[in-house]
């Protein structure tokens, strides 16, 4: 059974329509990158999913409980971080993950033991004694998720945790995401970085006026949209006949030669890189190089959506 479930999804505010009827499931162990424009509708139905708002119409629950029926229950099995987050700044970092826990209802015989395993998740073991004033805001990001991870939910809700992050800050964060990923942990992330959201997710949900567009996997997407890549090869007995027999294999559109390599487009959906290269080696194609361009999350999220807000 899929941990999260929502169905025809409605949230309104007065005239307004953000959520329009949506309807997806997350398996355990995914990881769900929610993306659209501004106004889309993705912090509201985080909202819902975090129980500190109630849908119109709809069907939402995290591990079978409904999250309008049982709140307290739900909030249990999650970890919600907003894109901007108060923190008690005249505590140290440690004193803020001991306040959080005891709010967890962590027994006190564990918490020591529970504050310096999210510490050491984060990367913060060091600045425990520090001013939480004192930290950068990608510490105060990272604390951000320690307090989330204390009691260890089952669920990740992450808003823009990116947000407002230098370069060196996104990448540790993205690390501290890949390094949950491995746990198993189930993440739902909304962000605006398109590229660190391909390489952290399993599926993805694209939303637009509060509808979804589109949902799936990276490589269902693309098939879907009809996506060409490019893919580039080093022929090592290259020559005018195998250049044309490679441009007649079913799935490649052109063949473009260079003077150094062959830059081969293919349509994503029909000739995955693999069985290209098995079709070249039927063809007798030695190669010294075979390189598949990353197709873009950016290019896919410009075909789908029109800039349109609910």
């Amino acid at each position: 059974m899929a941990l999260v479930h929502i169905k025809d999804l409605w949230v309104t505010y007065g005239a307004v329509h953000a959520v329009r009827g949506i309807s997806f499931d997350i398996p355990k162990g995914e990881v769900f990158g929610f993306i659209g424009p501004n106004g889309a509708g993705k912090t509201s139905t985080i909202k819902v999913l975090s129980t500190l708002i109630k849908p119109d119409y709809g069907l939402v629950t995290i591990g079978g409980i409904s999250v309008t029926d049982d709140p307290l229950a739900i909030r249990k099995r999650i970890g919600y971080m907003p894109d901007f987050f108060g923190v008690y700044e005249d505590l140290t970092a440690n004193e803020y993950l001991h306040f959080f826990a005891a709010a967890y209802d962590i027994p006190a015989s564990q918490r020591e033991r529970t504050v310096g395993d999210v510490l050491a998740l984060t990367d913060l073991t060091a600045k425990a004694g520090e001013p939480v004033d004192a930290l950068s805001r990608g510490m105060k990001q990272r604390l951000g998720l320690a307090r989330v991870l204390l009691h260890d939910p089952d669920l990740l809700l992450l808003d823009e945790p990116a947000s407002g992050l230098d370069p060196r800050a996104r990448i540790e964060m993205r690390e501290m995401l890949l390094a949950l990923k491995e746990m198993g942990k189930t993440i739902i992330i909304s962000s605006h970085i398109l590229h660190e959201l391909s390489l952290l997710c399993t599926r993805i949900g694209i939303i637009e006026a509060g509808q979804m567009v589109t949902e799936g996997s990276l490589e269902e997407i693309y098939r879907r949209l009809g996506l060409m890549q490019l893919i580039h090869v080093q022929l090592v007995n290259g020559s005018e006949t195998l250049t044309d027999q490679i441009g007649r294999i079913s799935g490649v559109e052109e063949v473009q030669v260079h003077a150094d390599r062959l830059a081969i487009r293919v349509r994503a959906e029909r000739l995955p890189p693999e069985e290209l290269l098995d079709q070249m080696y039927a063809l007798g194609a030695r190669m010294r190089m075979f390189q598949p361009e990353a197709m873009e999350l950016e290019t896919a999220f410009m075909k789908l959506t029109e800039g349109r807000t609910a």
